[in-house]
């Protein structure tokens, strides 16, 4: 009995940190994502109705709720949900999307199809991983749990899936999907 207490309070304790964790600062979206007005989810589906919030839009963390991050973006609130990453821990979770510098300034340095793609979210070889988040966002963590491996997969819809295959040296060898209309709105020949 005193240990199933125990355990229902750890857990409790532990629920509580999440819910309760201190914000991030302000600072701006690491990547292209997109919000049906008031939700972005982690696995950022290219659905009707969505718009694309670009990567750089400076936004303010105003909490966290049960997995979720709250946000005011443009005057507007928003919730950056943890769908389907919720083997992170919030604080990890907020700065994933959250990030101090403006990206802006590194894409402004990069090459010209490449800065076209993220513009776009879209992908095209030669990419890095960097680059890949900035224009289509974090892999879920549930289903590429190492950002080091050589496969990330992704869900345009959740009947479209896309797989993103690096070289040996961190960068995008091929965009790899068996629907041509998957392909055609997330690679950039």
């Amino acid at each position: 009995m005193f240990v199933r207490l125990a355990l229902c309070g750890a857990l409790a304790v532990a629920f509580a940190a999440q819910v309760h964790a201190q914000p991030v600062p302000e600072g701006y979206l690491c990547c292209n994502l997109r919000t049906d007005g008031s939700w972005i989810s982690d696995i950022n589906y290219a659905e009707a109705g969505k718009s694309m919030i670009a990567v750089g839009t400076p936004v303010k963390t105003t909490g966290y709720g049960r997995y979720r991050v709250y946000i005011e973006l443009d005057g507007k609130r928003q919730a950056i949900g943890n769908d389907y990453s919720r083997d992170l821990n919030m604080d990890a979770f907020a700065q994933r999307y959250i990030v101090a510098t403006d990206p802006k300034a590194k894409i402004a340095s990069y090459p010209e199809k490449v800065r076209e793609a993220i513009k776009t979210a879209r992908l095209r070889p030669g990419m890095t991983r960097e680059q890949v988040i900035m224009s289509v966002g974090y892999p879920i963590s549930s289903e590429n749990p190492n950002l080091d491996a050589k496969v990330w997969r992704f869900w345009l819809s959740s009947f479209s899936e896309f797989q993103v295959i690096f070289d040996d040296g961190g960068r995008v060898k091929e965009i790899s999907t068996f629907d041509p209309h998957t392909r055609s709105v997330v690679v950039m020949e």
